[in-house]
């Protein structure tokens, strides 16, 4: 590991070690000519350095001289180059430190340096190293807004790419409708240390395309087509490395509107308008009817925690439902109110008066054929009495 350098009288050693500590002399003949003390510092990092979201990597530093070993003050700089505070776990009478880092976060990830100081023997001395943090650049839960019958891309931007990973992992999508309903797989993954994806798909209902990702950009992307309420729910793509965890929640939420009766509105009619979300809401959050060009009057607001609303419409145009959070908009769904032609009007109220006519005459008929039958059995009632009232006139001539 070592080699000289006769011509400027250099000695170089590579792959350098503790143990290559000492006292290093240049000697000429059997005079000493100068004589260098030799102090290694040796930097190593807990779990190599590869760590997934909130985990606390340890720094331990150890130094060997000729000398005895200075007192050391050590300051670390993050990959912003930004000074960061650590606590020192242990000591080991100077030759041996131990610090701990903060929670890390894929952000983290990069070259930091260790700066190490001591002003007898002076010394000045910065090691770097890397961090490389597994994760996603959205690890919080998000919320997406879909309406019904469209296409969701669901999509997550793994980091491994960015951070040059260079280790396999693997990794699943869950579904679940609620928050404490069992978990459905969608699919399992894993990605190979050249990373290459691969795909595993559970049979389901959900899933009719195959995940794909970028070449270049790692964002892994899930087509959902032709939606409906039972797609929402809340979906976690999970990453695996080394039997440790990450998570990245997104939250679909559905829209849709429903009309009663369906169809063009005639004149003098109603319908209502019924406008629902596929889960309750969170007290920020309401859902709005509003007529487009409308009056303060054409406006419907829900209640707290109500997931729809309802409105009365007599008249046509188009009408907004939109959801509101922290008052901003998040999704709209328009509906349209069509006004029947003036000939399904004329047919729906000569319907109507007919059949007002038919009843009418129904009615009519029916007290009739009543009367009828009264009168009938009144006859029929009087013509006994009367054949009674003969037979009984013999019967007394007959006893004369």
């Amino acid at each position: 590991r070592s080699e000289m350098d006769w011509n400027t009288k250099s000695l170089m050693v590579s792959d350098l070690r503790l143990s290559d500590a000492g006292s290093y002399s240049c000697e000429y003949g059997s005079h000493s000519v100068v004589t260098i003390s030799l102090h290694v510092f040796e930097l190593t990092i807990s779990s190599n350095g590869l760590f997934l979201p909130n985990e606390s990597p340890q720094l331990s530093i150890m130094q060997k001289s000729y000398n005895p070993p200075p007192d050391l003050r050590i300051s670390l700089f993050n990959n912003h180059n930004i000074i960061e505070t650590s606590a020192v776990l242990e000591r080991v009478t100077h030759h041996k430190y131990i610090l701990k880092l903060k929670q890390l976060q894929p952000t983290d990830s990069g070259t930091w340096r260790c700066r190490i100081h001591s002003d007898s023997p002076f010394i000045d001395q910065n090691i770097d190293f890397n961090l490389k943090v597994l994760g996603f650049q959205n690890p919080a839960l998000e919320r997406k807004y879909a309406v019904v019958e469209s296409t969701v891309i669901l999509s997550w931007h793994l980091n491994f790419k960015e951070i040059k990973w260079k280790e396999g992992f693997t990794g699943q999508l869950l579904w679940k409708q609620k928050e404490n309903a069992t978990s459905l797989i969608l699919f399992n993954f894993n990605v190979t240390a050249q990373g290459k994806l691969n795909v595993v798909i559970n049979r389901n209902q959900f899933m009719n395309e195959e995940p794909k990702m970028g070449d270049t950009s790692g964002v892994l992307e899930v087509k959902l087509h032709k939606v409906s309420f039972r797609h929402a729910g809340q979906y976690q793509m999970q990453l695996e490395y080394n039997r440790r965890y990450v998570q990245s929640k997104t939250e679909l939420l559905m829209m849709k509107v429903l009309a009663n009766p369906v169809g063009p509105l005639a004149r003098g009619a109603k319908m209502t308008l019924t406008c629902q979300v596929s889960s309750p809401l969170q007290p920020n959050a309401h859902l709005c009817w509003e007529r487009v060009n409308g009056t303060q009057m054409d406006f419907v607001k829900s209640k707290q925690h109500d997931a729809q609303v309802e409105v009365n419409v007599s008249t046509a145009g188009l009408w907004k439902c939109y959801l509101v959070e922290d008052n901003i908009r998040k999704i709209s769904l328009n509906y349209t109110v069509e006004e029947a032609p003036v000939w399904i009007t004329h047919v729906v109220i000569g319907a109507s008066i007919g059949a007002s006519v038919l009843v009418l005459g129904f009615t009519c008929l029916c007290i009739t054929t009543g009367m009828k039958w009264h009168r009938r059995r009144q006859r029929a009632k009087r013509m006994a009495l009367a054949r009674q009232h003969l037979l009984e006139n013999k019967m007394c001539q007959c006893k004369q």
